[in-house]
Formats: structure tokens, sequence, C-alpha cells
């Protein structure tokens, strides 16, 4: 959800990542229109710029296309190239890190197994 409030992320990153989600999330599948512009301005009361930039990057990125005239569309195997850029992602931003500290603390990895299995069942 943009949450104009949220300045640790920009606006722009907010609306890449809400379309991102709604296509990861099968909201929107392959061939779908894409919310327009327009529609996301009007619906989040921003800047007409701010939107066209993060939709501009998911064209780039071939995660959009346009269609002149008719609007943005979601490409063929948007939604595997999205889930393939959020696992290296992960990797970088969590798995590599908890790796490191538990080769420092002497945690194995049937230890770290058992550790997001038991913090996975808390969350149930």
């Amino acid at each position: 959800m943009v949450n104009p409030t949220d300045s640790a992320k920009p606006l722009f990153l907010q609306i890449r990542e809400l379309i991102e989600d709604q296509i990861v999330n099968d909201q929107l599948k392959e061939g779908d229109q894409a919310p327009s512009t327009n529609q996301l301005v009007n619906f989040y009361k921003i800047n007409h710029a701010t939107v066209s930039k993060g939709i501009t990057q998911l064209v780039d990125e071939g995660i959009l296309f346009k269609k002149r005239g008719i609007g943005m569309f979601v490409a063929e195997g948007a939604k595997k190239t999205l889930v393939q850029q959020r696992k290296k992602a992960f990797v970088d931003n969590y798995v590599t890190g908890l790796v490191q500290e538990a080769e420092k603390l002497g945690i194995t990895e049937q230890e770290i197994i058992e550790l997001i299995k038991s913090t996975k069942g808390r969350d149930a």
C-alpha cells in the first residue's frame, strides 16, 4: 500500500512495489491491464511524474509493456522475473547475514533449520 507519510521509501518505489506485489500475488496476471498512471494519481493523490517514474522502471525492465492509446499491461514472464529478483534480494538481504552470524556463534545448519521451524510455528 502506498503511504505518502512513509518517508523511508520514495513514493515512486512504493508505486512500483505495489504493482509488483499485485503481479507476484496473482492479482494481476500476464496480459492483464495494469492500473493507469491517471488512476494511481487520482487514487493516491500524488504527483503524475512520481507515478510515471515507478511505471517507467517496470516498463524498462520488461515487467509491463505499453499499448499505445490503450494502457499498460503485464508482460509475459513478469511474475517469474519478479519472483527470481525477490529471491535473490531475500538471500542478499537476509540469508547471507544470517549464515554469517550463525557461523560466528557456532550455530549449526540443523540448529538454524530448527530455529526457523520454531519461529514459523509461532506465527501460525
